[in-house]
């Protein structure tokens, strides 16, 4: 719920001020895309199977469920690294230089983050790799216990690994702590702080609110990594239910975080959640007269 609600909350204020998205921009609507669809497509399922004590459904539907939440995590995470090195190269470039990135290069860097991912997903039911049901047998992901004696699938599991976790995850810190040393530089110049432009306030806000979505992320994802890795060396009946189940809970919560995060560095955001929670309470009322839609245009004008 707390997903759904958040995320939708942030494609209908990207939608109402669609016009006046910058390209970046679009990178944080693709990443509430992306948890939408996780959240819509997989939870239902899982939620279910819980109260059944037991996976519904059979082979296809447990395929159907790891392979979504291996094209939408790994989206996510292609999300995550490209939102940071954009930032890298617009904190480091000159203003005519950022000006380049536009909203068809960023929407091209999408379909690509997209295709990426569907072919990581794909690859296991080509034959290199597994899905199979996850130890406490209520859901479904790449099925790491396959590996043991299988070079096929430890050698995707490495390459997943390297491709999908590592490089990325590497990039994501070397860029924020290339924005960090640029600002605290650009700090240290500027002696008086009352003489900090608003520009360069506005900056490091931003990169401190990017930081935290990856955080969040990665805080999110390692639990269940380091599980995954601990099943792929160990027997699966050597991890008890509840340590691999918690890990796999917390995993999935990293779908709800980014809108907190959104609503608490931005005001604009705040507002715009204040102006959907006035028209879900009032309804068609609100919107009835054209002198309330005069009023809308102007708000979004100002």
């Amino acid at each position: 719920l707390l997903t759904i609600l958040g995320n939708s909350a942030v494609l209908a204020t990207a939608v109402k001020r669609s016009c006046l998205l910058k390209p970046p921009e679009l990178l944080t609507v693709n990443l509430a895309v992306a948890d939408v669809g996780m959240a819509l497509s997989m939870y239902p399922l899982a939620i279910a199977s819980a109260w059944n004590h037991a996976w519904l459904g059979g082979d296809a539907s447990c395929v159907y469920y790891a392979l979504l939440g291996f094209l939408f995590g790994v989206c996510s995470m292609m999300t995550l690294c490209a939102m940071a090195v954009i930032r890298f190269l617009v904190t480091n470039s000159s203003k005519s230089s950022s000006n380049k990135i536009t909203k068809n290069t960023v929407c091209i860097l999408i379909a690509l983050i997209w295709l990426y991912s569907l072919l990581w997903a794909i690859l296991p039911l080509v034959g290199w790799g597994y899905y199979g049901p996850e130890p406490f047998g209520i859901s479904c992901t790449i099925a790491w216990s396959k590996f043991h004696n299988s070079s096929n699938g430890f050698s995707f599991i490495l390459t997943m690994f390297l491709l999908c976790t590592v490089l990325p995850a590497l990039t994501i810190v070397a860029c924020y702590l290339g924005i960090a040393w640029k600002v605290h530089k650009a700090y240290q110049e500027i002696q008086n702080i009352d003489r900090i432009p608003n520009a360069a306030k506005l900056e490091k806000k931003l990169t401190l609110m990017a930081v935290l979505i990856s955080v969040a992320f990665l805080s999110s994802w390692t639990p269940y990594a380091a599980a995954s890795f601990w099943s792929i060396f160990n027997s699966s009946d050597s991890l008890q239910p509840v340590v691999a189940l918690l890990p796999c809970l917390f995993a999935k919560s990293s779908t709800a975080y980014n809108p907190f995060i959104y609503y608490v560095f931005s005001k604009t955001f705040r507002c715009q959640v204040r102006q959907l929670q006035c028209c879900c309470a009032w309804g068609g009322h609100s919107f009835s007269s054209d002198t309330s839609a005069e009023n809308a245009v102007s708000v979004w004008s100002g």
